[in-house]
Formats: structure tokens, sequence, C-alpha cells
């Protein structure tokens, strides 16, 4: 079995390596030839835990190659994953196809024999049918199914998500497509992984579907969150309260500064676009973009009134800028609205992350960067944790106050406990949960 994996961003490198990791002969294809370079000498153009080990092996084992020759690649391949990728377009929340488009028809011109062409980019419902007809279009002797096989990859956990995912959504509609699919993800089969086939539509609604009922319990618990301030409950005792109920669940109820990330932002503004495009209007999804649209942009306030209601000329510390641990990825993330609120307002803004300085430095100028937590807090008259990367959940903070100005911390994480924090001599803060009423202790 021999698959060509179009792209090599997040999606396509990290199912490309995995893929090889089964024992099939993967070759991925990108456009950039100095990233195709990098590529071949070893280096990750991005940042996910035991990605590089697993290219590494990979390679040398012969089953994992980098090539810009699409063309070559498609003409010997059984499977050809389209993973480009899909960004909100200009002119409103709808995705831009431009790239998947542009793929397939490189790829309807290369292929030779039957081939199935796999959509794994993120799509609005529909656009198989359309790859179709490009395709037919583009080389009416081609032989070939479209497939929709969506990908439900956590950034910074992609790795085991492919290995043992919760489903496998394969939406093909010939039974030689589907027995293509099903030798591709036999390993899976050892595990006991449910494998739901389905039509085009229904795959690609699926991927929406899910992203956007996550970032809906996210955005649920921040403004349970809000109301807990306002009432004296804890929003910890809350979701465990819920969370227990099998029909509710207890991942995704952590309240926070909101979503960010490569998904769940334009995912959810696709499916509106969609929803509305087919007159079939998605108001809680409409809602809950709007509503974590501005929490992003109400947090730097949070920061504002724990320096008692002024951060002119103060200098700010703050921890973690990528929109989550364990990634260097800023799409959307928090920080993009945070520090830049806090400049205006006269702060002097000093950062620390684990990996997210290159990627973040471009986008946040006027930011000081540092090499570390404390390196961040030294001279600062506040520090707040905007993403709850693991080196940030035992600080010293003795060594804290030493080197701050103040010891005040903002949470917007809430990985400390009140109750410990005052006992330390810190003014703080966090997301849900007042300082006279703690209830059950939070670490």
């Amino acid at each position: 079995m021999r698959i060509a994996m179009v792209g090599t961003g997040y999606v396509g490198l990290v199912s490309g390596a995995c893929f090889s990791e089964f024992g099939i002969d993967v070759v991925c294809i990108d456009k950039d030839a100095a990233k195709i370079a990098r590529l071949e000498q070893g280096e990750i153009p991005i940042f996910e835990p035991g990605l590089d080990v697993l290219v590494a092996n990979n390679r040398a084992a012969g089953r994992l190659r980098f090539t810009t020759e699409l063309a070559k690649t498609v003409a010997a391949a059984d499977a050809v994953f389209i993973a480009v990728g899909t960004p909100t377009g200009r002119t409103g929340g709808e995705a831009d196809l431009s790239y998947v488009y542009d793929a397939v028809r490189e790829v309807a011109v290369a292929l030779r024999g039957y081939t199935v062409v796999v959509n794994k980019s993120t799509v609005p419902v529909g656009t198989g049918r359309e790859v179709e007809r490009i395709i037919r279009e583009t080389n009416p002797a081609a032989e070939f199914d479209v497939v929709s096989n969506p990908e439900f990859l956590r950034e910074g956990a992609a790795i085991n998500d492919f290995m043992r995912p919760d489903r496998v959504i394969i939406g093909a509609e010939s039974d030689r497509a589907r027995e293509l699919m099903r030798v591709l993800y036999r390993p899976l089969y050892l595990i006991e992984t449910p494998i739901l086939f389905t039509t085009l539509e229904t795959a690609e609604l699926t991927k929406y579907a899910g992203n956007a009922f996550l970032a809906t319990k996210i955005t649920f618990i921040n403004e349970i969150a809000d109301l807990c301030e306002k009432v004296g409950a804890n929003v910890h005792d809350v979701a465990r309260g819920i969370g227990l109920d099998g029909r509710i669940g207890r991942k995704f109820l952590h309240p926070g500064p909101g979503y960010g990330g490569s998904c769940f932002p334009k995912d959810t503004l696709a499916l509106v676009h969609t929803a509305q495009k087919m007159g079939s209007p998605m108001r809680i999804v409409e809602t809950v973009a709007d509503i974590n649209d501005r929490r992003k942009k109400a947090m730097a306030g949070r920061i504002v009134a724990a320096c008692d209601g002024s951060v002119e000329g103060k200098t700010v510390a703050i921890l973690g800028v990528t929109f989550k641990p364990n990634t260097d990825d800023m799409r959307d993330a928090p920080s993009l609205d945070i520090l830049p609120a806090l400049i205006a307002a006269g702060a002097t803004v000093r950062a620390y992350d684990p990996e997210g300085r290159t990627q973040a430095e471009p986008l946040l100028p006027g930011v000081a960067w540092c090499e570390n937590a404390y390196d961040a807090m030294t001279g600062a008259d506040a520090v707040a944790i905007l993403t709850e990367w693991n080196e940030f959940r035992a600080l010293d903070m003795e060594r804290m106050k030493s080197v701050m100005l103040t010891p005040i911390m903002v949470d917007l994480r809430n990985i400390y406990n009140p109750v410990d924090m005052v006992a330390a001599g810190f003014r703080y803060s966090s997301v849900g949960r007042p300082l006279d009423r703690p209830g059950r202790r939070q670490g």
C-alpha cells in the first residue's frame, strides 16, 4: 500500500508519519522546497511532542519520504490524501477552499490507475462532490473514488490521537473505496477502534459538528464561571458536579480565557456560514463564536483590575502565549488580544513561553521576550498565566516574591489553589473561584 500525502502542515505531517508507523509506504508532498529540504535533514517545522522521533525512525526504515514532485508520487499511489489548509476566507466566515481545489486539479492530472482521493482537510459539506466534479472535468479517463476522512487530532497529543483514536470517520460510497480504507486503518481494528462508514456529506458535517459542540462546552463553562464569581460559587465544583453526569461528561469543562487554535475558531465560523447559506441558521454556534471572541478581548481587563485598575507605567509578566500547552501554535491564541491591550493601556509586557516565542514574536510587537518564567517576572508588578504549561504548575512562590515588585498573580487557567496563594502572600485572582468561598481545594 502506497500513500501520497499532499501537504506537510500539521495534519499532513502527523498523519503521514503515523501511517508510515503502520508499515505503509508514505510520501509527503509540498510545494515549499525549503520546507522539504528541512524535513529531509530531519528538521520538524512544527512542535508536536514525539513527532521528531517518529519521523526520524520511519525515514530511517525507508517508509517515509518527502518530495516536491507531485505528479510522479501521485501516479504511483493507491491513495492520495489532501491535507492542505482551509483558513477562514477574507470576505466572511466561509472556509477558503482554494488550496484544496488547486491541489485536486494537480492530482487529477497525475492519476494513473484506480486511486482513492481522500479529503483529510477540514472542509464544508459538499466539498467532496466538488472534488469529484473537478477530477472528472480535469481528467475524464481517471479511475477514482473520493473519500472524506476528517482528522480529530489534538495539538500536543496528536500522535496518540492518531494511534488510539476514539473513532475513525470515513465517508465513502463504493465497496472498492471502503475496502481500501479498511486496509489502511486495519492496525486500529486490533485495538477495536470504532470505524464508522458514512456518506461524504455525513463525514464532512461530523467534523464540524464535533468541533462546534466542544467549543460550545468551553463557552458554556466560561459563562458559568462568570456567574460563579457573581454569586460566590466555585466553578470547579460546578463542573465536577455536572461532569459526573454521563450524559454531559467531564471533558472540556475547564474555564479559561476562551478557545483558540487552528480548529475551533475557524470551524465554528465555517459551520455558521454553511448553515446560513443553506437557510438553516445555527443560533447556538453563532452565539458561541461571538461570546468567545468577546471573552478573549475582555481578559486584559481582568489583569488591569488586579493591578488596582491601571497598568499605566507598570510591568506585567506573561507566562505562556500559545493557545494551549505542548504546541507552538499561535493561531487565534487569547494572547493575541490580551498582550496588545495591555501595551495599549500603558504596560510594559515581559513574556515567556517554552515553545511559542518564534511564532509569537512577529505577531506581538512591543513585547520583551524572556528566557524563563523568573526572568519574565523580574521587576514585574503582576504576573498573568495565560497557558498552562507544566513548568508553570509548581513555581517557587518565595523566589517569585523576591524578584517581583508586588506579589500579584492573575491565573487565567486556574492552576493554583486560591487559599494556598493567599497564604503564600499573593494577591491572587482566577476564573470562577471567589477567594472567600473557595470550596473544594483545587490544585
